[in-house]
């Protein structure tokens, strides 16, 4: 291999992480969770045959989505529930937690974690996820 095919070879390249699999019991209660309670943009809802059908749901603002459905291998194969702590990254956490309580989501209380603050919250599977507000101060300027 030459020094430029060696470079090329080792060079790093931009990934995305845009699709987060999700195993959920009952997918119907599961978009409405994430859609009615969470807000969250209902993408695509289809069912290609072969008993698949695939969901993706994107949290408003973000460039990543989840994705829960049946016939889709290995990701409906996952028990349902054992997804836990994703992030959501919020602005204001007291007042996401607010609007999700008034939502009927049962959201914990706020953790401060030395100045990183998070509130949990799970699916009605048991799938968890954390809200988490970065205040200014620890923000990067990227």
């Amino acid at each position: 291999m030459s020094q430029s095919e060696a470079a090329k070879a080792a060079a790093v390249f931009d990934m995305k992480l845009e699709l987060v699999p999700l195993p959920v019991a009952d997918v119907d209660r599961a978009k409405t969770f994430y859609v009615e309670k969470l807000g969250f943009k209902a993408d695509h809802d289809v069912a290609p045959g072969n008993g698949m059908r695939v969901v993706q749901l994107t949290p408003r603002g973000s460039a990543c989505s989840i994705v829960i459905g049946t016939g889709l291998g290995e990701i409906s194969a996952m028990n349902a529930g054992t997804v836990k702590g994703l992030h959501l990254v919020v602005q204001d956490i007291n007042s996401s937690r607010d609007a999700l309580l008034a939502r009927g989501v049962d959201v914990a209380p706020v953790v401060d974690m030395g100045g990183i603050l998070f509130a949990r919250l799970a699916d009605p599977d048991g799938n968890s996820w954390l809200l988490q507000e970065i205040p200014a101060q620890f923000r990067k300027n990227t």
